[in-house]
């Protein structure tokens, strides 16, 4: 990459942390305008908006991805696929933009977008295989079956209360996927278990 090619994107991804962190106007033209560089030089570096959000972010996308080797070498399938999953909303709920990129992630992609996801995409499927390979997830379950139900659990409210309620409802999204242990008393030694 040419050095001023380098300079602008560098701008651009400067200009769009400041502009993701602020509430406001999110746009390509406010995160051009911030960057000093017209629309047209940050769709040649970042062709979707997914493509730039998800760049933001990547030290987040990069600690996801890169969690994958070590949960799966801890935890038993359906608790790794968990623990990512929980992580991944975390972000989520953190960064609204991030949670509306992501929410793109589902249905039919260009390549793209498909390009974009594609880190993302492939640690989820390695979690999904894993629980598929130990039968411990629903048949015919999908990364993109996932994304799209944690879509809702992003819009969850910040509160005590609305966290509370978004914990349960996880708890029943990992009851469903993982009925044989998706669920953190599984976790738990039978004998450990409080009764009563």
């Amino acid at each position: 990459m040419r050095s001023d090619a380098l300079f602008n994107r560098l701008r651009i991804l400067e200009a769009a942390t400041e502009v993701l962190a602020a509430p406001g106007d999110t746009s390509f033209k406010s995160i051009a305008r911030r960057a000093g560089v017209g629309q047209g030089t940050i769709y040649r570096h970042f062709p979707t908006r997914e493509s730039l959000v998800l760049e933001v972010y990547g030290e987040e996308v990069d600690e996801l991805v890169t969690a994958v080797p070590a949960l799966l070498s801890t935890l038993r399938p359906p608790l790794a696929l968990r623990a990512w999953l929980e992580r991944l909303l975390s972000v989520g709920t953190r960064t609204p933009e991030f949670a509306d990129a992501m929410s793109g992630a589902t249905g039919v992609l260009t390549e793209q977008h498909r390009q974009a996801y594609r880190p993302l995409l492939d640690a989820l499927s390695a979690l999904v295989d894993a629980n598929k390979a130990s039968g411990t997830i629903v048949p015919g379950t999908t990364a993109d079956d996932l994304l799209l139900l944690l879509g809702p659990l992003w819009r969850v409210g910040a509160d005590d209360e609305e966290r509370a309620r978004s914990g349960r409802l996880f708890d029943v999204l990992m009851r469903g996927l993982c009925p044989s242990g998706g669920t953190r008393e599984a976790s738990v030694p039978e004998g450990a278990r409080h009764v009563g």
